[in-house]
């Protein structure tokens, strides 16, 4: 792998899409299956059993097993992997002895997804060991830190690969990717994220409609995720610092990216996919009521407003505090309208002088996004690779975040560029300290 050469390639083709016309065109050439298509809702059938490692055995990642086995009959889960030996049983246990709602969905669900013990790897070199093992696509479901490592590891071996967003928590993994997703396009290997809104029907439908013009040109927008609070691993007597904060990990930035990239990269890969990439942006953020311990070092709240070409600015809020309102969803705001677009009841409504609202039924993306996977791998729909486009996403989410922490205006290059790292070298059970909370004007934008 040549990271210079690969990321010498994504500049070239970053500039040609700085026209708007070519943003519009590069939304469908990366990765916007429309419904209808063979991709959309095919599967693998007749085409002989598919070989799924599943990296990660959370609750994400068993989720994703299951979403694989259901988007096509021929998918196997051949071999799993974990850092610790009880998530991988507690998947095991999924898997071989469902649940009722599971198995009237996939009756055939413990024939496919039983591993054996020797398929079965725990340790920091697990992913290696899965990798290795004889599968044609692997699964990439562990915290987002890890993400750079395993999928570079996974395209160097020639697979295809599924992998949870977000795809980094830092410039440094960003490249990675970057560079990766590159090198699968040279191998021909799919690689298909975790952001389902690209692979959910009402969104596909609402995303086409603006870029035929609904709502004119597209002079700015906002998006949100704002929710209440979610779970913490209380300490245990046994689990070093390095054990504890990897099973707490949504509150450590080296392993999460803080909220604003694990979960609000989904809102804002939705701006991206109409606007392109931010040129800059301004944020701030803090933590007022998650201040405990328990809760890292990370932000609870982040408001952050992203200028992207041409002028449009997009105004980006993202909220974790209990007991507080939920508000997820993106507003685009055009010369001649309005749209908005949210999951459940309303799903994309457009309004101005061309109003529309989605209708019918939206298959659930979860499954979608597998079912395109097995199609672009099968040759049954258009070849998919998503690498670069989450990559993106990512780092729109990282450079919000590196203002917030700083108080410092942050531009796409400089965030791209930036020599920040958080992954630690030689990583083994033992001591770490939490880093301090950031602080605005005393955290340096590196």
């Amino acid at each position: 792998m040549n990271p210079a050469r690969d990321l010498a390639a994504y500049f070239t083709r970053r500039d040609l899409l700085k026209s708007s016309a070519a943003i519009a065109a590069a939304g469908i050439a990366g990765g916007l299956v429309i419904p209808g298509t063979a991709a959309y809702g095919a599967t693998s059938r007749g085409m002989g059993r598919i070989k799924v490692g599943l990296i990660g055995c959370g609750g994400r990642g068993r989720g994703a097993g299951i979403d694989a086995l259901e988007a096509s009959p021929d998918v196997q889960i051949w071999a799993v992997g974990d850092l610790f030996q009880d998530c991988i049983d507690g998947c095991v246990n999924a898997y071989t002895n469902p649940s009722e709602d599971t198995l009237k969905g996939l009756p055939d669900i413990v024939e496919r997804a039983t591993v054996p013990p020797e398929r079965r790897f725990v340790g920091f070199d697990a992913y290696k060991k899965v990798i290795a093992s004889g599968v044609d696509v692997v699964i990439l479901a562990t915290t987002p830190g890890f993400r750079p490592i395993h999928f570079a590891a996974a395209i160097e071996a020639g697979k295809h690969v599924f992998m949870e967003k977000p795809v980094a928590v830092d410039p440094a993994g960003v490249r990675t990717v970057i560079a990766a997703a590159e090198k699968a396009k040279e191998k021909k290997l799919s690689v298909v994220c975790g952001t389902q809104r690209r692979h959910q029907k009402s969104y596909i439908e609402t995303i086409e409609k603006l870029k035929e013009g609904a709502i004119g040109t597209v002079l700015g927008g906002s998006c949100y995720w704002n929710q209440g609070g979610l779970w913490t691993k209380d300490r245990q007597p046994s689990w070093t610092d390095v054990e504890w904060q990897i099973r707490n990990w949504l509150y450590f930035t080296w392993l999460s990216g803080d909220h604003i990239v694990e979960q609000h990269v989904h809102n804002l890969d939705v701006m991206n996919w109409i606007l392109g990439t931010p040129e800059r942006c301004l944020g701030l953020g803090g933590r007022q009521v998650r201040t405990g311990p328990e809760y890292g070092h990370i932000y609870d709240h982040f408001a952050i407003e992203y200028i992207y070409p041409g002028g449009a600015r997009v105004l980006s809020m993202c909220r974790q505090q209990p007991d507080t309102g939920h508000l997820v969803q993106e507003t685009f705001v055009g010369s001649d309208g309005r749209c908005v677009t949210r999951d459940g009841p309303g799903r994309g409504d457009i309004t101005g002088k061309k109003k529309w609202s989605f209708k019918g039924d939206s298959p659930p993306p979860y499954v979608q996004e597998h079912k395109d996977l097995f199609a672009s791998i099968t040759e049954a729909g258009p070849y998919l690779n998503e690498g670069v486009r989450i990559a993106e996403s990512t780092l729109t989410a990282i450079m919000g975040r590196m203002s917030a922490y700083t108080g410092k205006e942050v531009k796409w290059e400089q965030a791209l560029n930036s020599k920040l790292d958080l992954m630690p070298t030689d990583l083994d059970f033992g001591p770490m300290e939490v880093g301090p909370v950031p602080m605005p004007g005393q955290t340096p934008l590196v």
